[in-house]
């Protein structure tokens, strides 16, 4: 059977000269959109169990911008003037960039890496003597944590968010030829809304390593695994993928 209809569980792009409409045009198929997860907020009073307080901290390690967002959330519900000389340390430019939704910018010492938080260890090193705040989402990856008690850095972990499943029962998995994941939870989600889900001739495709991993690990099928030398974007990957298995079948 040709691939006709692709599910990706993300949001829909609000821009019609996004590459994944560029690549169901071409390719003559239907690609529709549906988030998999959510993230929702840890109540302040939740917040308070976890006896951190953010002025004990001389900088906090931001990993995305809804790690942002939340401790601003935090910081406002509790009343916290967030001082002038806090420092703060992104793994990716764009992150740090966000920050000027909360911050007067050229004002504050800002750093960042270069995508990943492995990368950003380098920078957490030269400044060994601050104090580093971490604000997570429940789940987490594991090497965050990991990796600052290997290197030693004084830092605490704040749980601020937590990303949990949606409600997706009124969708029908058999309806698609392929279903596209982008992280762990996603395919966590799959299983929990559809916990008897055959997957037969339906095509998984993943991004990235970790979310390769959980499919597998759910004993799944994995049809297309992204990023590929050839195809750095899960848009080329399925550009590539779909016209490999349509030229095939009839």
């Amino acid at each position: 059977m040709k691939i006709k209809k692709i599910l990706v569980s993300q949001p829909e792009p609000s821009s019609d000269k996004n590459p994944y409409f560029e690549v169901a045009e071409k390719n003559n198929v239907k690609i529709e959109f549906r988030p998999f997860i959510h993230v929702e907020p840890v109540p302040t009073k939740e917040f308070r169990k976890q006896r951190v307080s953010f002025l004990d901290f001389t900088a906090v390690v931001f990993t995305s911008k809804t790690a942002i967002d939340h401790y601003f959330r935090i910081a406002n519900d509790m009343r916290i003037l967030v001082p002038d000389t806090m420092k703060y340390f992104c793994t990716s430019e764009s992150i740090a960039h966000y920050l000027q939704k909360y911050i007067i910018y050229r004002k504050r010492k800002i750093f960042y890496g270069k995508g990943k938080f492995p990368d950003l260890m380098e920078l957490l090193e030269k400044h060994k003597e601050e104090k580093y705040l971490v604000p997570l989402s429940e789940q987490h990856k594991d090497e965050i944590p990991e990796l600052l008690d290997k290197q030693k850095i004084k830092h605490k972990i704040a749980i601020l968010y937590q990303t949990v499943s949606s409600d997706l029962s009124d969708l029908s998995m058999l309806n698609y030829d392929v279903l596209v994941f982008f992280s762990p939870s996603g395919i966590r989600s799959l299983l929990k809304n559809f916990p008897n889900f055959d997957q037969k001739e339906i095509k998984i495709a993943s991004f990235g390593t970790s979310t390769a991993q959980a499919v597998k690990d759910a004993g799944l099928r994995l049809d297309l695994q992204a990023p590929m030398p050839n195809a750095p974007s899960m848009t080329m990957a399925l550009d590539q993928f779909i016209q490999e298995h349509n030229k095939t079948k009839k």
